[in-house]
């Protein structure tokens, strides 16, 4: 059974919740004993460990410092923060629309000094021309059946933001799979004009594009897309939400993952006769 958006988030909270209330057991204290270490009533304690209340930074750094484990703090605050805002949905993202959505991060992409990214799926967003996000943006519009579609608009906007690429005091790597190079995305013409664009960005110095062969010996299977902003945010893309991962441990099996399909991939010329090829089969 699939597990929803809402109770993931949930289980995430409780997750957090165990670990303080371990903490504490741990320690040998009692609900009130804690409580009165950290200067709060004990109801405080049990809501905390009950998973009714999410604790605030500064509840972990008390709770762990009374629990003689202040060593765990940075990681179990990161944990909470993850499980509050794990899940933002699609819904809440776009009630401004689509060109909102793309406009809200490029203050954070300009802060960015290395986007690694894995797409199993599409052409990554920074690589896109505006005819494919344009069609890409007018699926999702469709699908979600939103009162007003602004996808040309976004499509603009995601182009402009992406012009980043060219901009000194960024990296970008960038993998996609193979199968990526055939979906056929907004028609022949949109497809063949984001093919060719892929040569022309795969080849800026700041941008190092990898293809994963579909004949290629694989030690990991097609993931789900994700983007990963330096070593602090990772963020996976699902059908009703945005995961935004945040916690150390889970960022460091993303970049494990992406490492590990980087070594599968195919770079420069090859990566190029892979792209040519799928220019030729649209005939």
């Amino acid at each position: 059974m699939t597990t929803s958006p809402s109770s993931s988030a949930q289980a995430a909270r409780e997750a957090v919740a165990k670990r303080l209330r371990d903490l504490r057991k741990g320690a040998g204290l009692t609900v009130t004993e804690l409580a009165a270490g950290c200067g709060w009533h004990h109801a405080k304690t049990s809501r905390i460990e009950n998973a009714r209340t999410a604790p605030s930074a500064v509840d972990i750094r008390l709770w762990c410092r009374a629990a003689d484990a202040e060593v765990l703090a940075e990681d179990l605050i990161a944990q909470s923060l993850h499980a509050e805002s794990m899940y933002t949905e699609w819904r809440h993202q776009i009630h401004h629309g689509l060109k909102q959505l793309q406009n809200s991060s490029a203050a954070f992409f300009r802060r960015t000094e290395l986007f690694r990214v894995y797409s199993s799926s599409l052409v990554p967003g920074l690589l896109q021309t505006e005819g494919y996000a344009a069609a890409i943006l007018g699926m999702s519009a469709r699908f979600r059946e939103l009162p007003i579609d602004d996808s040309a608009e976004a499509a603009r906007a995601r182009v402009d933001r992406s012009r980043i690429i060219h901009e000194r005091g960024h990296r970008f790597v960038l993998l996609v799979e193979e199968a990526v190079l055939h979906y056929r995305i907004g028609g022949a013409d949109a497809m063949a004009a984001q093919l060719g664009h892929l040569l022309t960005a795969g080849a800026l110095p700041a941008v190092s594009l990898g293809i994963i062969p579909t004949t290629v010996h694989r030690e990991q299977w097609p993931r789900e897309t994700f983007h990963v902003y330096d070593n602090s945010l990772v963020s996976v893309e699902l059908v009703s939400a945005r995961v935004r991962i945040t916690q150390p441990s889970e960022i460091a099996l993303y970049t494990r993952a992406f490492e590990e399909l980087r070594q599968t991939a195919v770079y420069g010329a090859a990566a190029r006769a892979l792209v040519v090829k799928a220019i030729d089969s649209l005939g």
